[in-house]
């Protein structure tokens, strides 16, 4: 399922003999569902072009329309002027590459914000910028269509690093929330296993020590929550382990009073701000 909704994140004031904005409004909850209005919820699978752009097809052009027009409504007997910018965020990779025109996660071109190869980016794994944009995008596919300089498959496709279809709708880079989830609980991962063995008291441990602790937690865990140890860290397994009910199980395993109280305070204040 996809769902296509939106949200009023911030409404600013640009004064006539001012240069700076002021912000008057700030949503403090943009991910809650009380703010998040839903304008459609569609059961299609993202790789379906077809689909995905005739239910959205609207919603694009309609959006396109509000960002080269003004409203104007009066405010306290004047008439007001606004302008609306859009963000378009909360995509995770697939949904970002299918409205960007980009090839499938399978692509040598990796990455949705550079064009960056996977032997560029297996070389160099930190100096990174973005330089993708949608515009760019735009002008990529119209040189892969068209073909302007007759060059061979290989060739062109080099050109247009991994464009192969129209950009539908500009996205900005973000976070999903999935990813979001994910590098959150592998760090409280590894705070659970530096807490079971009093990281604070030894500060340099061995591998087989560290190897030990995580053994601990992994047998603790699945005992107790039925939660089965993972290679990499995945969605499922991310939003069970940040939960009230494991973080008591691991308390279990922490020594300390002190350090249990800390790590349900810790844990409580992630939900709190979540």
């Amino acid at each position: 399922a996809v769902r296509f909704s939106f949200t009023i994140m911030s409404i600013s004031i640009l004064a006539d003999a001012e240069r700076e904005e002021v912000t008057v409004f700030r949503e403090p909850k943009p991910n809650s569902e009380l703010s998040c209005k839903p304008l459609c919820l569609i059961f299609v699978d993202e790789s379906d072009h077809e689909t995905l752009t005739a239910i959205l097809g609207p919603v694009v052009a309609e959006r396109n329309a509000m960002k080269q027009s003004r409203l104007i409504l009066s405010v306290g007997g004047l008439p007001r002027s606004f302008r609306f910018h859009f963000r378009s965020t909360g995509l995770d990779e697939k949904m970002v590459r299918e409205m960007e025109g980009l090839e499938a996660s399978g692509s040598t071109y990796i990455c949705t914000l550079c064009d960056s190869t996977r032997t560029e980016a297996s070389q160099n794994m930190v100096l990174h910028s973005i330089t993708r944009s949608h515009t760019e995008n735009l002008e990529r596919y119209e040189i892969w269509r068209s073909n302007p300089f007759s060059e061979s498959a290989e060739e062109l496709r080099d050109r247009v690093k991994g464009v192969s279809a129209k950009a539908f709708m500009e996205t900005q880079p973000t976070l999903d929330a999935l990813h979001c989830d994910i590098s959150n609980a592998t760090e409280f991962y590894k705070i659970f296993q530096d807490e079971i063995g009093e990281v604070f008291q030894r500060p340099n441990p061995t591998r087989e020590e560290r190897r030990g602790w995580r053994a601990v937690l992994d047998k603790q865990l699945r005992k107790k929550m039925k939660l089965k140890p993972v290679m990499r860290m995945n969605g499922n397994y991310a939003r069970r382990l940040m939960t009230k009910e494991a973080v008591d199980v691991v308390c279990e395993l922490v020594p300390t009073e002190e350090r249990k109280e800390a790590l349900r305070e810790l844990m409580g204040l992630y939900l709190q701000m979540k």
